[in-house]
């Protein structure tokens, strides 16, 4: 008699032990189709040589966000970085509010940063060890200006800079342009 019930209950019973496993299954597999993809890691810098220790305006990759009120303000600066040389790869508008203009880089003392703090009155720096090296310019509502007789070079005592491979968009504090 036992014999009889179990074998009555042992294929239903299976059946939805494998409708379970298959449903784990199906969900699992969904929720890892529909996840978003991170975003790749920046490329690290790559030793570029500079001559006769000047580190120029043209070998450094800059982006340029607006974090204050005015319109436009993003595109202005990063017209006027251009004219001087420097590749901008960005422009566009940052969710931080920013009052004085910020310069983001690798590190406080890297000659890329204190070539593109030297177009700035006002400016201060802020080091995120970033690995490509590229620069971040915040403006804001007290930006000080730009100081039209900047210099366009930065000497260095080593015969190479640690600069980007290539403009990369990686940029975590852009909202939109």
């Amino acid at each position: 008699m036992v014999g009889r019930i179990f074998r009555a209950v042992r294929t239903p019973f299976t059946l939805l032990i494998l409708l379970a496993i298959l449903s784990y299954g199906a969900w699992w597999g969904w929720t890892n189709v529909i996840r978003t993809v991170p975003p790749a890691p920046p490329t690290p810098c790559v030793d570029q040589p500079v001559s006769k220790g000047q580190l120029k305006s043209s070998q450094v990759t800059v982006s340029v966000y607006n974090g204050g009120d005015k319109r436009g303000l993003a595109g202005d600066v990063g017209r006027s970085l251009r004219d001087r040389g420097f590749k901008v790869q960005q422009t566009g508008n940052t969710g931080e509010k920013i009052q004085k203009t910020v310069i983001v880089g690798a590190g406080a003392k890297n000659p890329e940063v204190l070539l593109v703090k030297g177009f700035f009155k006002g400016a201060v720096v802020r080091a995120d060890k970033r690995p490509d090296r590229t620069v971040e310019v915040l403006v804001g509502n007290d930006y000080g200006g730009f100081r039209k007789g900047a210099k366009t070079t930065y000497t260095v005592k080593a015969t190479t800079v640690c600069l980007p491979a290539q403009a990369t968009a990686t940029p975590s504090s852009v909202t939109g342009g």
